[in-house]
Parts: structure tokens; sequence; C-alpha cells
């Protein structure tokens, strides 16, 4: 029987609050250790222990109140004075706020909490009885991991010029700061902090690992357990869900004018008054299940700031780890994104970021050899462009060479020799994200749980999303992924074969254009057509389907994907509309991103283009088109 039995309510309560202020804890440490003086700081440290402590308390969890009173009253000694706040023991705090959510993963179990680490509570009453803390050795850095960012790129020498490459991309300069401690955290504005379920992945602490840990930051169940538990649950402004009760009453409304329209209708009353009513109600529920529609939409909106707060804690125990002097700057916090969204991009960011601070940013020494400042730069950015969200993770580090990136490609074989000649700069980054790129024996602790370059853009591409790499040697890397702004709704193009609509992401489609059979040219046995001096593959959907070619097709669709331009040939359009998804879940075709409806009832396939030419790409030879689609 449950630990928590008739308490489930009130223990679900405990841990979303509690949650939150623990990631609100976790951030503010890294900005103490900014400025360690800092009272209020201190006090609201202090009373988020203390109020965690309370709840812990009335559900009984003895181990959770002895971890929680044992900080609760360093920090009082430290706002009082009589303790100085060194580097040591903000590894023992920071050890101390991870066994913390160690035990909110096995509450979410309801099951009680085992004793927290003992050496961990050993450093805690060290400290508090006037003792030195002696922190275990930082680790030195491990081997390149599985993405290495800056795996072969020389460093340049000279004064680097990171503020005009991110400049170039963000379109405002980065601003050096003094020296300080191992990580800062710059905000433009405060975002409400999330549950920081991931957090395992942070790179350990010098203390020992607790039993509900894995080896290599994997969470345990106890975590998988807690991070499903909470992805039901969302965060909606009550002024949002009153605009939806309103429009729900105008709906109504009108729902009943509808019913009285259609008795009159009934009943003979066809005169053009009636039909001038009817056709105003029509328009006037058009209109309001079209606001009802983007009401709802903006309820699974939330601020990405959730998502990024519990960035600066993952990056300050790596950098700690490492040895760097690295400032993590947070921008954009406030841009709004689908729920579901940012659940997906937690582990792709995550990856990107431990990536930048352990690959991408040099040791001090090395930075100073260079010329650069000791402090390293890694900024993360989200902004709406459009219908567009953009997320930047841009770092000032060693940057990347194309030219050693493409030998390594060719030296495992994942590309010929002849293929290498004729990529360019942007080509050539995008070969990191190929499967098999970097080695297994390349991935350590440090650089997270062994997720390679090619998982990251695989997970960005199942949010209809695209990644792009800018780097230049000697100052830096940035990585641009763009995401549409919401799953649940598609702008799609309907193309046609035969009589049969097809749906394709409006997203990827540059622009129509008719084929015209004598434009077309033969190219390594590939059909080929020139578009303004671009020479692109045409490829035709009955081919990419499986079906029978029963004539040419008469009009392309210039489509673009993040490797590749083509044309994609179909018979036919139907225009373009706003797809609501339906998913697939029991019976997924291959190729087939999920279905939708069209006004009168026809049920369309929604086409997933990456995968069905990954899978023209298995079964033909689309390698000789490598140099032609990667334009």
């Amino acid at each position: 029987m449950s630990d928590f039995a008739g308490m489930e309510d009130l223990l679900q309560d405990f841990l979303q609050e509690a949650h939150d202020l623990l990631s609100d804890v976790d951030n503010k440490l890294v900005d103490l250790e900014k400025s360690p003086e800092d009272r209020g700081l201190l006090n609201d440290i202090f009373r988020g222990f203390h109020t965690v402590k309370g709840g812990a308390g009335f559900l009984n969890a003895t181990e959770l109140v002895t971890l929680c009173h044992l900080t609760e009253n360093l920090f009082d000694r430290l706002r009082n004075g009589e303790l100085e706040l060194t580097p040591e023991l903000m590894d023992v705090i920071m050890a101390a706020t991870k066994g913390v959510r160690d035990m909110f993963g096995e509450l979410a179990q309801m099951v009680q909490p085992q004793p927290a680490d003992p050496h961990v509570l050993a450093a805690l009453q060290g400290a508090l009885s006037g003792e030195h803390v002696e922190a275990a050795p930082v680790a030195a850095a491990p081997p390149a991991a599985a993405a290495p960012l800056a795996a072969a790129a020389p460093l340049a020498e000279g004064e680097p010029d990171w503020s005009s490459l991110h400049a170039a991309v963000s379109g405002q300069p980065a601003t050096p700061a003094a020296a300080g401690p191992a990580v800062e955290v710059i905000t433009k504005a405060e975002a409400e902090a999330v549950p920081v379920a991931a957090a395992a992945t942070a790179a350990p602490t010098p203390f020992g690992r607790r039993s509900t840990d894995r080896p290599g930051g994997q969470p345990t169940a106890a975590r998988r357990a807690e991070e499903r538990s909470r992805e039901n649950t969302i965060r909606v402004d009550t002024a949002r869900l009153d605009q939806v009760l309103n429009l729900s009453g105008e709906i109504g409304l009108t729902k009943n004018r509808l019913t009285s329209l259609r008795a009159d209708i009934l009943a003979g009353k066809n005169d053009s008054e009636t039909l001038h009513a009817l056709d105003q109600a029509v328009s006037q529920l058009d209109l309001l299940v079209s606001d009802l529609q983007n009401s709802v939409m903006k309820t699974r909106m939330q601020p990405i700031g959730r998502l990024f707060q519990k960035y600066p804690r993952i990056a300050r125990d790596l950098a700690r780890q490492l040895g760097k002097d690295v400032e993590l700057v947070l921008a954009g916090e406030e841009t709004e994104v689908d729920k579901t969204m940012i659940e997906d991009l937690a582990d792709p960011l995550i990856h990107l970021i431990r990536n930048a601070v352990d690959h991408g940013v040099e040791m001090p020494t090395e930075r100073q050899a260079a010329g650069k400042p000791v402090k390293s730069l890694v900024r993360l950015e989200a902004r709406q462009e459009g219908d567009h969200i953009m997320l930047i993770i841009a770092d000032d580090g060693r940057g990347m060479s194309a030219e050693r990136i493409r030998a390594k490609a060719v030296d495992k074989g994942l590309i010929s020799e002849e293929e290498a000649n004729t990529l360019d700069e942007r080509q050539s980054l995008n070969l990191i994200f190929l499967p098999g790129f970097s080695t297994k024996t390349q991935i350590s602790d440090v650089s997270g749980r062994g997720v390679g370059m090619d998982v990251v853009k695989t997970n960005i591409q199942k949010l209809n999303g695209s990644i792009e790499i800018r780097s230049e040697p000697g100052k830096g890397s940035v990585f641009l992924i763009s995401l549409p702004l919401t799953l649940a709704i598609l702008p799609v193009l309907l193309v046609l074969l035969g009589d049969q609509p097809f749906a394709l992401p409006l997203s990827l489609v540059r622009e129509i254009l008719p084929i015209e059979q004598d434009r077309i040219q033969e190219v390594g046995g590939k059909e080929t057509l020139v578009v303004r001096g671009e020479v692109l593959p045409v490829i035709s959907l009955a081919r990419l389907l499986g079906w029978p070619l029963e004539r040419y097709p008469e009009y392309g669709v210039l489509m673009q994907t993040a490797e590749r331009s083509f044309i994609l040939g179909v018979d036919s359009f139907a225009g373009r509309d706003d797809a609501v998804i339906k998913s697939l879940e029991d019976f997924r075709p291959k190729g087939v991103a999920g279905v939708t409806t069209l006004s009168n009832g026809q049920i369309v396939l929604i086409l997933d283009m990456k995968e069905l030419l990954a899978d023209l790409g298995q079964h033909s030879d689309l390698g000789s088109l490598r140099a032609l689609d990667f334009a």
C-alpha cells in the first residue's frame, strides 16, 4: 500500500509548488555566486528551503526534512555573516539541492524518500560546526563527446570578434562582462520558474551519487514517473480562460439563433429576409469558432523562459567541473511556445548547451593565449519571427573548421572523397548531423547521455523545425533552430495526384512552377531542372509514394529542407489550408505525419517529406544527387 494513501492530491500539490520553488532556488544560487554578499538572495534561498521543509514535515517525509533543515541552518549562518560562502561550500549546497530534487522523484512514486547522500550530510554538518569544507577535486575535461562542436577547429590567432558573429545572427551585439564566478546568468525578463525534472542531466557534483542516480546522468524510474505525471498539467492565465468562456457563450447564442432559423425554414419560411439572417448567423458562427480556436491554442502557449530556467544550474555545474569561466546569457524568455514543443525541446537544448560549454569554449589558458577574454560567453535566445520561433545557441569559442569536418567524414566513410569536394562550407558543417559522425568512444559522462547531433536534429525535425549552423574558426559557433508556433495547426499546400489530394507542410515550400519536359536535363542518370542557375533534382510524388507513374507531372513544387532543395512533381493543386492535425497513433504509414479533414469531409494525408526522402535514399541511388541535394 502507498505510504501516502488518501493524500495523493495533497502530495501532487506539494510537489508542484516545491518543484517550482526549488527551481527558483537553483537560479538564485547561480546568481549568489556572482554576488555572495547579496542579503536579499540569501534570505530568499533561506525561505525557499524553509518552505519546502514545512511541507515535507506535514507529509512526514523525515529524510527530506533533515536535509532541508541542515541547508536552511547553513543559510541562516551565511546571512548572519557567521560563515563565508566559498566555492567549496557552494558545491556542498548545490549537492544538497540535487538531493532534494532526488527525494521529490521518490515522493512522486508515492514512497517515502531514502536518506540523503551521507557525503552531503557530513559536509553540511561539518560546515555548520565551523570545519573547513574540502571539496573533491574537479574532474578534468574528458575526451570529445558525441557531438564535437569544436572537434577539428583550429584556434585562430589574434583578437576574437565574437560580437560581430552574434550581431549577424541576433541583431544585438554581445556585451562582454567583467571577470567573475564560474557562470553568470543575465536575464531580460523575470520568468516563472518551472519544475526541473530533467536537471539530472547536469554534470555530477564532486559528492557521490545517490542510489536513485545512474551513471551518465540517466533519469531513474522515479524521475521518469515524476516527469510523466507533470506532463498532463499546464498553467493558464485566467484572462485567457475568461476569453474562452465568453466565446463559448457567444457560440451558444449563435447556435440558438441557427436552431430558430432552421425551424422557420422547415416550416416553409424561405423569404429573402430569413435566408439573409441565416447567412449572417453562419458567418457569425464562423468568426466565433475561429476566435475560439485561436484562444484555445493560446492556452497551450507557455513562456519559453520556463524551459530556459533549468539551464543556468546545468551550465554552472558543468563549467565548475571543467574548470572553465563561462557566462550564460539568456534572452527572450517571454517568447511563447506550444507546451508540447517546450517538453520536446528540453533534451536537444540541453545537449547543445552542454556541448557549447564542454567543447565550444576553450579553457581559460587557451583563451588567454589566443588573446581572448578569460570569460567565455554562451548565449541562449528565443524570439518570434512571423509564424515561427527562432532559438539561438551561440558561443565565442574555438568554432569549427569545415575543411577538417569534411576530412573526418571521409575518414569515417560517411561520404566519399568526390562528394566531399562538392560541398560548400554550410553543407560541410551539416555533416556533423550525420549518424555515426562521432564514435561511441568519444562519449563521456560530462558530454551527456550519449545523445549525438543526429538525434538532436531528428528531434527538431519531429517538431516540423529545422536547424542550421554558422561557425567561424577561432570566433565561435551559432546554432539556429526554427520552429512553428504550434504543432496543433499546420499551414499546408494541397497537391493532387490524379483526383487524390495530399497535404505538404507549407514551411517547406519555396515556390510553385510548371514543369516543361524539354527543360528537363539528365545529370548522373537523374532528372534535373535548372531554376535561376540552381540545378535541382526532380522527384515525382508518385515515385515517392510508390504509385505507378501514369503521366509525367505537369507542375513542380520547389521544396527546401535543412539538407536539400528539390522539385516535387505533382499533377495539380487544390489550394492552401490551415490543417488541424490528427495523429495516427495506432497505425501510421511511413512518410505520413498525420491526417486532416477538408471542408467537404474528405480525409487528406499530411506527408512527412523528410521521412519520404530518407526512404527514397535507402531504396534508390540518391547518393549520386548528394552534391545537388545539399544546395
